[in-house]
């Protein structure tokens, strides 16, 4: 039975919408499976950010800040509509593991809300924020 084995959210700088001073960029949330695949469980997040003053935006930028970043935008989301954090988290696993199922990857929601959860930064975003390769 295939399972999934962790979460991983590729992050990529939206050339298109940056500068020194403010950064755009586009997160895709996967899960890989035991057997070598991914499936992409999210493709419609990202984020910018702005520098305040004259300042470079990337001078502020670290590998863990982006990293911490691109996990919140890939949820779970704010409550809305008078839920609670908890029923918003579990909404959001509900959501991913019914994705899932649909593909034939049955999880328990709880399942997935508990799995190491990686993040990629790719290569122009890393060279754009000058934090170098890997």
């Amino acid at each position: 039975m295939t399972t999934v084995v962790r979460l991983v959210t590729r992050a990529e700088l939206d050339e298109a919408h940056t500068t020194a001073r403010q950064v755009s960029v586009s997160a895709r949330l996967e899960a890989e499976l035991s057997d070598g695949r991914a499936l992409v469980l999210l493709d419609d997040r990202g984020w910018a950010e702005s520098a305040l003053g004259d300042g470079d935006l990337r001078a502020l930028l670290t590998p863990d800040s982006l990293a911490e970043t691109a996990r919140t935008v890939v949820g779970p989301d704010e409550p809305h509509d008078g839920e609670t954090a908890e029923e918003a988290a579990a909404a959001h696993w509900a959501a991913l593991a019914d994705g899932l199922a649909r593909r034939g990857v049955r999880t328990a929601p709880a399942v997935l809300a508990r799995l190491p959860h990686a993040v990629d930064l790719g290569p122009r975003l890393r060279a754009w924020a000058g934090l170098g390769g890997g």
